[in-house]
């Protein structure tokens, strides 16, 4: 018997209760149909300059014959280790075209990080950018990785621009730390062995294996979560019926644009960027550095755009920074927030400032990674994870197991759906954890859910404090101090108390220079009742953040008071 999806009822009209996941037997197949359907469309926007369908369809073919001639075989991984560059979805067409396995590595890994996803996933070859090689010659003796290709900056810009770009990469901004990988072969030669290799085209299926994602998953062990050809499917289709009732909004002389500012190593830009934007015809403005907001909001004002996915962190920077005003950003559609909690200020100053509420959604690198959202067609923001997408189903589980059915009642998060991984990389142990035996995965996220159907976060299961006994969620706290006059942003930990057990400790960056302690202490008691109040309260210039731009808990939580 199927579960009722109360949350139907909230669907936008138009959206489908479900998807068919059949309609490609592969990534390969939505590949070869789009290059073949948008042949004279640009596919990605990068320094200025588009690169085409047509192009990608080419070199990624021609890249896809070269990993083939190294001896690789079907199933064989292959390391991806860039920034948002041209070469990246060149990169992934071309492994996933040679019946290979995408491994997405975030190019800030330190030697050690990157030793081990090698070592754990078995990559026989990486294609990597130059700025990051020095990061590679220091831990590949201890790998299986034999075969190197060598991206630089401006190898997809044109002769002239490129060698231009390349030079002030290396010789001004001195971005290329010296290396020595004998034998790596450049981006261009391996195109140009590939171009006179033969081809030889493999069956891929729904069951492959196309991505290898890593993430600390639930218990903080960094493992590759299994994600099938027919899991990102899904999930970019999902993403897509979801995105519909807006996007139809897009002029039929605008060609459907999304800004790619959050880096395409993570399950969010891959999908809903670069796989989604495949599908429908789109074009990517790819951002390689989020962090550089002036240079991000200088490429933003040369296009027009609809689609905007981002972290709570990017959204919070654009909307505070001074040269906002000048982008265009009246035909954005669609702002879909993820990867952390969206806070109810930041919201409200987009929707001030773009009048494109942000649409917060819910997922996970095991989930391909989309599992809920907001309707598209919100106004405004509603503080929740919306609703389950077309074909997922989510429910609540208490510490043993048995659903939580009463609304309001916290308990973990469990996802059942096409998206949903086949387990992780060689560690049935991990994977029988986290599936419940009707087939949900168990995300380590407490959350409640409403009457209408709709989910909020309560905390991850490993970030609650304990204060003398009440459950302190360092996101509920977090939510009120946000909107606490002069500040920019905050994030909330637990410390050791000798009389709570746990005492909240609170890390604030400033927007105005003025604000004190007493002013934030004032706030909290007129906001919070006493055990949430922060015992300790300290200010700093930055938060520890990831690349993604979510805030690190567990480096403020390490750092000594």
């Amino acid at each position: 018997m199927m579960e009722e999806r109360v949350w139907l009822n909230s669907y936008p009209e138009g959206v489908p209760v479900d998807i068919d996941v059949s309609q490609y037997d592969s990534l390969v197949d939505l590949m070869a149909e789009s290059f073949s359907k948008f042949s004279d469309r640009a596919a990605y926007s990068f320094l200025g300059q588009d690169i085409g369908y047509q192009e990608t369809d080419v070199k990624s073919l021609a890249l896809a014959a070269y990993l083939q001639s190294l001896g690789l075989e079907k199933g064989d991984r292959v390391a991806i280790m860039m920034p948002n560059v041209p070469q990246y979805p060149v990169a992934v067409a071309a492994i996933l075209r040679a019946g290979l396995v995408v491994v997405n590595v975030n190019p800030l890994y330190t030697p050690r990080e990157l030793e081990h996803q090698l070592k754990d996933s078995g990559a026989k070859a990486i294609v990597i950018i130059e700025n990051f090689a020095t990061t590679l010659q220091k831990c590949i003796a201890q790998t299986q990785v034999k075969h190197i290709v060598m991206c630089a900056m401006g190898d997809m810009l044109g002769l002239a621009k490129g060698l231009l770009v390349n030079f002030v990469v290396r010789n001004v901004k001195h971005m290329v730390p010296e290396y020595d990988l004998p034998g790596a072969v450049k981006f261009k030669s391996a195109l140009a062995i590939g171009e006179q290799a033969a081809f030889a085209k493999p069956e891929v299926h729904g069951d492959d294996i196309a991505v290898l994602q890593y993430t600390g998953g639930t218990t903080g062990v960094s493992k590759g979560a299994v994600l099938l050809h027919r899991n990102v499917i899904a999930n970019l289709l999902q993403s897509q019926a979801w995105n519909d009732p807006v996007m139809k909004r897009v002029p039929a002389n605008e060609q459907p644009t999304a800004v790619c500012a959050l880096p395409l190593y993570h399950i969010f830009a891959f999908t809903v960027n670069m796989m989604l934007g495949l599908r429908t015809g789109g074009k990517n403005i790819l951002i390689p550095n989020p962090r550089d907001l002036p240079a991000v909001l200088e490429e933003l004002s040369k296009h027009t755009f609809h689609s905007f996915p981002a972290v709570n962190t990017l959204f919070n920077g654009l909307a505070n920074h001074p040269d906002f005003d000048k982008v265009n950003w009246q035909n954005l559609k669609v702002s879909v927030g993820g990867g952390m909690a969206v806070t109810s200020a930041v919201a409200a100053l987009w929707l001030e400032k773009t009048g494109c509420p942000i649409c917060e959604g819910y997922g996970l690198s095991e989930t391909s990674p989309s599992a809920s959202c907001n309707p598209t067609t919100s106004t405004q923001f509603t503080g929740t994870i919306g609703v389950p997408l077309p074909s997922t189903f989510m429910k609540l589980l208490d510490d043993e197991g048995i659903e939580v059915t009463e609304p309001g009642q916290p308990g973990e998060i469990a996802i059942k759906g096409p998206q949903v991984m086949a387990g992780y990389w060689q560690r049935p142990d991990e994977t029988a954890r986290c599936m419940t035996p009707d087939g949900y995965f168990k995300s380590g996220d407490i959350g409640i859910r409403d009457a209408r159907g709709f989910f909020k976060i309560v905390d991850r299961k490993k970030d609650m404090i304990l204060v003398s006994g009440f459950n302190v969620y360092p996101n509920d706290v977090e939510e009120v101090v946000s909107q606490c006059p002069g500040v920019m942003e905050c994030a909330a930990v637990g410390v050791s108390d000798e009389k709570t057990g746990e005492a909240v400790k609170l890390v604030i960056v400033k927007k105005d220079p003025a604000l004190t302690e007493t002013d934030v202490r004032d706030y909290c008691r007129a906001n919070m009742t006493g055990y949430k109040q922060p015992k300790v309260i300290e200010f700093k210039t930055e938060l520890p953040k990831t690349a993604v731009g979510k805030i690190l808990r567990r480096e403020l939580r390490d750092a000594p008071t």
